[in-house]
């Protein structure tokens, strides 16, 4: 019975770690750039939530 282990090549490995590494990176990037909006935005969170809320609604009852 001949094995099926080792059928990667290290190099091809090291790239999908490589890559993994980059989304990752891209990810703190991203959750970074959100959190700092989230606190130039402060207290006006909410109001935001009220005002994305009162425009579903208007959406959902053709108002809009």
């Amino acid at each position: 019975m001949t094995s099926a282990r080792g059928g990667i090549d290290v190099e091809d490995l090291l790239k999908i770690v490589l890559v993994l590494v980059v989304v990752w990176l891209a990810l703190e990037i991203l959750g970074e750039i959100v959190g700092a909006l989230a606190g130039l935005l402060g207290l006006a969170q909410p109001l935001i939530a009220v005002v994305v809320l009162i425009l579903l609604v208007l959406w959902l009852l053709d108002r809009i």
